[in-house]
């Protein structure tokens, strides 16, 4: 365990690296969250209207709008997910991306983005169905099948970024490839997280200064630097996972070592099984 957490920290700072030679990478995570931003002020007024005594009682008007939420949403990340993903595969096969190369992959990809996207829709509000016919168990059940759905899913956009397939055959492709990489699946994210976490903290430095001075500008300025540092850092976060979990996909589909990528510590991740 402790060689897949160690070998899933490399994996991410390689990924950082990747990142730090196409910089405009980050501004696919932020398209995705200013549109989802769009679609929630778009849906405040029929979500501002929903009653939770409704969504228990299965209201039917109540979750034709969750749906159309949830399946916008989805949509909306999936398309810049995927217009990340195809500039990182780029960069791994020796090209140098542009922000308009991946948006145009992704707008090739809408109809298995659209299909796939109403797949995850479906199954998120039949979760939260489940969630909200028992408050405990309900949860606690809805929480299992959201991580092992989330898991099995883990390589969809890349499935149908480089395979254009159908969201079944994506799914079934998907799984295939955990089943090879899942330890290094599981330590890539710990290495994220971990990177994160250590930026967090460095990024909440200006705030603690800001409040030992004590003098308001310096508390505003402390904040403002803290928060937007933070932004910066999910960007960043967002970017070297989706890179990560490009470069996996192409290593155990293709058994090709993504260029700026080490030969032996991809080689040793897929061995050792």
């Amino acid at each position: 365990m402790f060689q897949r957490m160690s070998r899933g920290w490399k994996i991410s700072k390689q990924s950082f690296r990747v990142l730090r030679l196409d910089k405009e990478l980050l501004m696919f995570p932020l398209f995705s969250g200013l549109a989802c931003l769009v679609v929630m002020a778009s849906f405040i007024v029929p979500l501002w209207g929903l009653d939770v005594a409704e969504v228990d009682g299965g209201s039917p008007l109540v979750y034709l709008v969750l749906f159309a939420f949830y399946f916008s949403n989805y949509f909306v990340i999936i398309f810049f997910n995927s217009a990340l993903i195809a500039c990182a595969i780029i960069r791994f096969r020796g090209g140098d991306p542009t922000v308009g190369d991946g948006l145009s992959v992704a707008m090739s990809r809408v109809p298995y983005i659209f299909g796939w996207a109403l797949v995850a829709a479906t199954v998120g509000l039949i979760l939260r169905v489940i969630e909200s016919n028992s408050e405990k168990v309900g949860r606690f059940v809805a929480g299992l099948l959201g991580m092992a759905w989330s898991a099995s899913t883990y390589f969809v956009v890349p499935v149908l970024v480089v395979e254009k397939t159908g969201p079944i055959e994506a799914i079934k492709r998907s799984f295939a490839v955990l089943r090879k990489t899942w330890g290094e699946s599981l330590g890539a994210n710990f290495g994220t997280g971990l990177m994160v976490f250590l930026m967090t903290l460095a990024a909440l430095l200006p705030l603690g200064l800001g409040l030992i001075l004590g003098h308001p500008i310096a508390i505003i300025v402390g904040v403002v630097t803290t928060v937007l540092l933070i932004i910066l850092i999910s960007l960043i976060s967002a970017a070297v996972n989706a890179i990560s979990i490009a470069a996996l996909y192409l290593y155990a589909a293709e058994g090709s070592v993504p260029e700026n990528f080490d030969d032996q510590l991809l080689h040793e991740a897929f061995v050792q099984k």
